[in-house]
C-alpha cells in the first residue's frame, strides 16, 4: 500500500435532501484488506454513502477521506475501482472496446485480455453493449471496476441479474482481490452473500451506523435465537403466542417457528403447556433474521 492512512475515513458525515437526512453523522473507517458488506433497508442511506465515498456527491458537513486525501484525488490516482448499479456503459461499442478504453484511462492498467477473462466476458468481447443481458452487463461493469491495480473496490448491488453460477464465480474473483490486500466494500440485498463473503458487516439505518462487526457479532447483537418444531393435531395458537420472551412467531401448517430472547425459558414454558414438540431445533439467528430484528428494534425505539 502506498499510504498508512485508512483506506476510507468518514468523520461525522451528514447529507440531507430537503427535510430528509440521508446520512446522519456517519463515522466509520475501513482498513486495507477488509471485505466489508454494507447493509440496510431501503432508504437507509447506502447509495448516498457510496456516492459520498466516490465523490459523486458532496457532504453537507463532516469529512470523507480516501487514503488520506479527497475522493477525487484518490480516483484520479487510480486507487479506486467502482461498480455501480446502472449507467457507465456506452451502447454502440463492443465489450472489448469499452474495456480497452477503461484500461487506457487507468494509471496502472492490467492487460485487456486479463480483465476480460477475470470478469468472465471474454466470450462476449465482440458483442455490442446494448445487446447484453442484465447479468452480462453486470459482469462488464465489474470488468470496468477492475481494469487496473486499484486498492479499493466499491460495488453497489454487484450480483443483481446474475445467475447462481455466475454469482459464485464473481465472488471467487472478489476473494482473490481481497487476498491480494485490496479492500472490497459492497452493498447488497442478498444477505446470504454478506454472511458468506464479508469479514465485516456495517448496518445502516436512517443514515446512521446501527451495527458494525463480523457477521457472527451482528447475529449475536440481535440477542435472539430461533426455535422450530412440529406439532401434531389441531394447534391452539393462543398459548404458543403467549410463550415468554418471544420476539416473533410464525405458524405454518404443523410447523411453528419462533424467535426468542431467552430460548431456554421459552422451551421450558413450551413443555409446560403439555404439548409434545417434534423435530425441535434451537439455533442462532441467520444474518437475515438478525438484520430484521436489529432494524425493527431500532424502529420501535425511535417511535417511542
Amino acid at each position: 500500500m502506498t499510504t498508512t492512512a485508512p483506506v476510507v475515513a468518514f468523520d461525522q458525515v451528514s447529507k440531507a435532501y430537503g427535510e430528509v437526512r440521508a446520512v446522519d453523522g456517519l463515522s466509520l473507517t475501513l482498513r486495507p484488506g477488509e471485505t466489508v458488506a454494507l447493509l440496510g433497508p431501503n432508504g437507509a442511506g447506502k447509495s448516498t454513502t457510496l456516492d459520498l465515498l466516490l465523490g459523486l456527491k458532496q457532504a453537507d458537513s463532516g469529512s470523507v477521506r480516501l487514503f488520506g486525501t479527497t475522493p477525487r484525488e484518490a480516483i484520479v490516482a487510480g486507487q479506486v475501482g467502482a461498480m455501480l448499479q446502472s449507467g457507465g456503459l456506452m451502447d454502440e461499442v463492443t465489450v472489448a472496446e469499452l474495456v480497452r478504453l477503461g484500461c487506457a484511462l487507468h494509471p496502472k492498467p492490467y492487460p485487456v485480455s486479463d480483465v476480460l477473462a477475470r470478469a468472465g466476458v471474454s466470450q462476449i468481447a465482440d458483442r455490442k453493449v446494448n445487446k447484453l443481458s442484465g447479468g452480462q452487463a453486470q459482469r462488464v461493469r465489474f470488468a470496468l471496476a477492475t481494469v487496473g491495480d486499484s486498492e479499493l473496490i466499491v460495488l453497489d448491488e454487484p450480483t443483481t441479474g446474475m445467475d447462481v453460477t455466475t454469482r459464485q464465480a464473481f465472488w471467487a474473483t472478489m476473494r482473490e482481490q481481497a487476498d491480494q490486500g485490496r479492500t472490497v466494500l459492497f452493498a447488497t440485498h442478498y444477505l446470504e452473500e454478506a454472511d458468506a463473503i464479508a469479514d465485516r458487516v456495517l448496518v445502516l439505518h436512517r443514515g446512521r451506523l446501527l451495527a458494525d462487526g463480523t457477521a457472527a457479532e451482528i447475529k449475536a447483537k440481535a440477542g435472539a435465537r430461533r426455535i422450530a418444531f412440529d406439532l401434531e393435531g389441531t394447534i391452539d395458537e393462543a398459548p404458543l403466542r403467549n410463550l415468554p420472551f418471544l420476539s416473533a412467531v410464525d405458524i405454518s401448517g404443523q410447523t411453528v417457528r419462533i424467535q426468542s430472547t431467552d430460548a431456554d425459558a421459552t422451551v421450558h414454558a413450551l413443555y409446560g403447556l403439555g404439548v409434545y414438540p417434534r423435530n425441535l431445533e434451537v439455533a442462532g439467528l441467520g444474518l437475515e433474521q438478525a438484520f430484521v430484528a436489529i432494524t425493527e428494534a431500532e424502529e420501535a425505539k425511535q417511535s417511542c
